[in-house]
């Protein structure tokens, strides 16, 4: 059993900037037993950041279906401790069905309103992350739960798109909200690891029991880039393996 100050050393000695921006996935099973769970590791990031360091994480609605509420609506997709850091007192929450949560100095900025059509891109919070030259920390997750790609893929300028939708309240009213999404089965994400360490632009640790990766978000942006300049589909399955990676290819013209 690790305490909060175990863990809080363990998120400085990976090299977390205490002044920074980090964003973190985080997968709570591959962590624990810790003190006060989920808790418990929020509490930890937190020490290591404050008082002058922002933390985010990923905050997104669980129900397209359904208009999203930043006050009430659960993100349980994104995780136990993602879910449970939105519900803290003084941490913000944009208000988009993409949302992200937030504490510290740079929280309103970071998740001020955001485009629903657009979940990753520049002005987004995971775009606001990277041009404050935030930090990317994954526990227990791979790079296919880093939305940090996302914000690289839009930026590299990938034509596939699958078709996806949200629902938000306008004049009072639930409203559909209809886009392309560049965001298919994440399962080659794994690839930006080698692509990472062959710059040694990432560096692994342990968080609680789990293994943590840590990045500069412009590094995983200027890698992954470099990448999908030399082939944009990089990241589809070859045909016929992932549904959604076959729509996605189809969305591109020959």
């Amino acid at each position: 059993m690790l305490s909060r100050d175990d863990l809080a050393g363990q998120v400085r000695a990976l090299g977390v900037d205490g002044g920074g921006v980090l964003v973190v996935h985080a997968a709570f099973s591959n962590v624990g037993p810790i003190d006060d769970g989920p808790r418990g590791l929020i509490d930890a990031l937190r020490s290591a950041l404050w008082p002058d360091g922002t933390l985010l994480m990923p905050s997104m609605s669980d129900d397209d279906e359904v208009p999203f509420d930043p006050a009430t609506s659960p993100c349980i997709g994104m995780g136990v401790v993602a879910d449970t850091f939105w519900r803290l007192p003084g941490v913000r929450r944009s208000d988009s069905p993409h949302a992200f949560a937030a504490a510290g100095p740079r929280a309103d900025e970071i998740v001020a309103p955001h485009p629903v059509d657009v979940p990753h891109g520049p002005d987004s919070p995971v775009g606001r992350a990277c041009a404050l030259d935030g930090q990317v920390l994954l526990i227990g997750v791979g790079h296919d739960a880093n939305t940090t790609i996302h914000l690289a893929e839009l930026l590299s300028g990938v034509r596939y798109r699958r078709p996806a939708h949200a629902t938000v309240v306008r004049a009072g009213r639930p409203v559909r909200v209809d886009y392309g999404e560049n965001d298919c089965c994440c399962a080659r994400f794994a690839l930006v690891d080698g692509w990472l360490d062959a710059e040694d632009a990432q560096r692994y640790g342990t968080i609680g029991h789990a293994e943590a990766r840590l990045a500069r978000a412009r590094d995983i942006v200027r890698v992954v880039t470099a990448h999908l300049g030399q082939d944009e589909l990089v990241f589809l399955h070859p045909p016929g393996v992932d549904a959604e990676c076959d729509e996605a290819r189809a969305s591109v013209a020959p």
